[in-house]
């Protein structure tokens, strides 16, 4: 027997609980994902976000990548 009192999820505008992990939620991030990299502008995101470093904080990411290419060439 249905719950009458129980809120339609599509007409009060909450998400459901769909359990571990949200099915709905991935195939939204993945479709707008798809249209990001469709758009064009991946490297103009990348250029902006590189720009938006500087200092001590560029040198360290400098030094991480230079770590993880090491250790990826094992």
């Amino acid at each position: 027997m249905a719950d009458t009192n129980k809120p339609d999820t599509a007409s009060s505008g909450k998400q459901r609980n769909e359990g571990e992990g949200n099915k709905t939620a991935a195939r939204q991030y993945n479709k707008d994902q798809r249209e990001f990299v469709k758009s064009g502008r991946v490297g103009e995101a990348a250029d902006e976000a590189a720009q938006a470093v500087s200092g001590n904080e560029k040198n360290e990411l400098k030094r991480a990548e230079e770590i993880g290419r090491s250790k990826a060439k094992e």
